[in-house]
């Protein structure tokens, strides 16, 4: 209310610094101007411009006393996410004060904006300043890979974009040079970054991954679970059981009946982007 008042007040003034001025301009324009001798102009002669009197121009602090209001009288929220941009976009420490400078939002004359600036988990107040806080307290590219290498199961994208300015920069470059996987369906800011380690770079002879692929795995559940038991694992279904509870209760048990399965074609949404060799009989 009291921001209200001073700026009516302030309007009423400039209404009458306009009426002064322009009885002032009226009156020095009767007192001053000349006597005019009518002169004779040829007739092919240009005639001469009419000067316009120039509108007097007045300060904007007009606008500016607006846009206070405006802020202040803006919900509590708005005004906590205008500080909090503030502080991510920089990364200085700001005062309150310099907070009402930059931004016009009153910390201490709000109390809903004071507290929440003191509860926010993005917000770092050490008494007298404040700044923003990410999750993370990496300076560069080096921390960052640190990082994610304390992550073998993967460390999601999103808890490290915050991190400082230029941390999706060094992101790129860390996937570029093979430091890290990043493991994303989209070209979004989310995914999965898993650290690349050295020592897992190891090629193997052609043999050796043929040997592999001619591995025949057992296709019935008994025998599947009859491997699991000779290494010592627990299998998770008793197939015999069931068997037998099938055929005691006279209804054998019935085949699934298999599905068609559909081949892959341009419309199918694809979830595993990375693995490329997996599209190469893709369907167009």
């Amino acid at each position: 209310m009291a921001l209200n008042e001073r700026l009516n007040k302030f309007k009423q003034q400039q209404e009458r610094c306009q009426t002064t001025l322009s009885s002032i301009a009226a009156g020095q324009a009767s007192i001053s101007k000349p006597k005019i001798v009518p002169r004779v102009q040829p007739i092919n002669a240009p005639a001469a411009p009419i000067k316009q009197l120039q509108p007097i121009k007045f300060s904007n602090d007009t606008e500016r006393l607006q846009h206070i209001n405006s802020v202040r009288k803006s919900p509590d929220g708005a005004q906590l996410k205008l500080v909090v941009e503030l502080l991510y976009k920089t990364r200085h420490a700001f005062t309150a004060e310099q907070i009402n400078e930059a931004t016009y939002v009153d910390v201490y004359g709000n109390k809903i904006v004071f507290d929440s600036l003191q509860n926010n988990p993005k917000v770092y107040f050490d008494g007298k300043r404040y700044s923003y806080k990410s999750k993370h307290d990496l300076k560069g590219k080096d921390n960052l890979l640190s990082l994610i290498r304390k992550y073998p199961d993967g460390l999601a994208a999103v808890e490290i974009m915050d991190a400082y300015p230029s941390v999706l920069e060094d992101l790129q470059a860390l996937k570029a040079s093979g430091d890290v996987w990043w493991l994303s369906c989209t070209d979004s800011q989310e995914g999965i970054m898993y650290p690349n380690d050295p020592r897992s770079k190891c090629r193997f002879d052609d043999d050796l991954k043929q040997l592999y692929r001619e591995i025949e795995l057992p296709r019935d559940m008994l025998d599947i679970e009859k491997e699991l038991r000779k290494i010592g694992e627990k299998p998770a279904t008793d197939t015999a059981k069931r068997r037998a509870a099938a055929q005691i209760l006279g209804a054998p048990p019935k085949p699934k009946s298999k599905k068609k399965q559909r081949g892959i074609t341009s419309r199918t949404k694809l979830t595993n982007s990375h693995l490329p060799e997996l599209f190469q009989n893709l369907n167009t």
